[in-house]
């Protein structure tokens, strides 16, 4: 970039920002996070833009360093893509303005001007899209295992006792991920009895009994018992209506009952102890 413009930018950087966030405020609605507080809003923008105008040569590691972090945070708030993109064509807009508008600067040609900022911002538009692009695949596989692992936790309850509980819908995807993490579980908490609490399971057909009997099947090839429970007067009545077979499960209405059998079964039992006067 030339140094008149560069000399331009630096003299008028506090104009240019405020100009900036006034007409950013026209698409604040297209972040995908409004809840979050003004505060953060504007230091991240001003960090953002700052950084732009800083870079009024060649990129260098350094810049692209730092541009990495602050879209980082940017993907982490939920801001979109074209956030970013709307902000850069503004900022480039807001400065061609001001500079041809200089009266010593009239016989600048615009062209030549629009080339000096084709040269600055491109690249700096490219850089932008394949870093969000990198962060957002990065943070959505990151979600997707943290989802797979909350999805079907195991939990240790009492010693060789462990409670594997369900919300929501079962799929064939998930129900490999409850296939996994039963057996990487039971052999890791060295369980004797598993519980699995379907409670929150809105609606158990033929595919999801298969699937949970493969499981308690596959835990049974381990030396592991499997007890369902949770299961409502709904599903049972579902269960028979399909002629689902699960005379090789133990069952229980609700995961208390199932804690007490899980104790029956490893020898132990809950006893009332009378409160000493």
């Amino acid at each position: 970039m030339g140094s008149s413009l560069t000399d331009f930018i630096e003299d008028n950087r506090a104009a240019i920002f405020e100009q900036w966030v006034d007409e950013m405020k026209d698409v604040q609605s297209d972040r995908a996070d409004k809840v979050i507080a003004d505060n953060v809003y504007n230091n991240i923008s001003a960090e953002f833009i700052e950084l732009i105008l800083s870079n009024t040569f060649q990129m260098n590691a350094s810049f692209v360093a730092k541009l990495e972090d602050v879209i980082d945070r940017i993907v982490r708030l939920g801001w979109p893509l074209t956030y970013l993109i709307s902000g850069i064509n503004k900022l480039e807009r807001i400065i061609f303005d001001k500079y041809v508008a200089q009266d010593n600067e009239t016989s600048y040609l615009k062209k030549d001007l629009f080339y000096e900022f084709d040269e600055w911002l491109t690249p700096v538009s490219h850089e932008i899209i394949e870093i969000y692009s990198r962060s957002l695949e990065s943070t959505i596989g990151l979600q997707k295992m943290a989802l797979q692992e909350l999805s079907a936790p195991l939990i240790p309850v009492f010693d060789k006792i462990t409670v594997m509980p369900l919300i929501g819908t079962i799929d064939t995807e998930r129900a490999k991920q409850i296939m996994e993490n039963l057996l990487q579980g039971v052999v890791k908490h060295r369980s004797e009895v598993v519980l699995i609490d379907i409670t929150g399971v809105p609606v158990v057909d033929t595919m999801v009994a298969h699937h949970i009997i493969q499981a308690s099947e596959a835990v049974r090839l381990v030396g592991t018992k499997c007890l369902l429970v949770g299961i409502r007067p709904e599903i049972a009545q579902t269960i028979v209506n399909l002629g689902i077979n699960l005379n090789q499960l133990v069952t229980k209405n609700s995961l208390k009952k199932g804690i007490e059998t899980a104790l029956e079964m490893t020898n132990r039992q809950i006893i009332e102890v009378e409160e000493l006067q």
